[in-house]
């Protein structure tokens, strides 16, 4: 009496299909999850980080960008002021030499 009986081989072979057939169920439900979490985040407008940190550093170089451009501005305007204060006033009538 070796042999074992049939109904243990059965047994076996049941309970092999039921766990496939559970794991199966598990990857299954692992993908349904994951399908309805990006369809939730998606309906939530977010960014990835890799595009956020890009969009960060353009923001970054554009707010640089316009502190040198509004520096550039104030010194041309100082500079326009000065020329302005030399200029003789609107009323103004040199003497001219009397060609007589």
């Amino acid at each position: 009496m070796t042999d074992r009986p049939r109904f243990f081989d059965d047994l076996a072979g049941v309970a092999g299909g039921a766990l496939s057939a559970l794991t199966g169920l598990r990857d299954e439900a692992e993908a349904m999850g994951k399908a309805r979490m990006e369809d939730i985040l998606r309906k939530l407008d977010l960014v990835k980080r890799e595009e956020f940190e890009a969009i960060s550093t353009l923001a970054a170089r554009a707010r640089a960008g316009q502190e040198a451009a509004e520096a550039r501005l104030a010194a041309l305007e100082k500079r326009m002021d000065e020329l302005e204060a030399r200029l003789p006033s609107p009323g103004y009538q040199p003497d001219l030499p009397n060609g007589n």
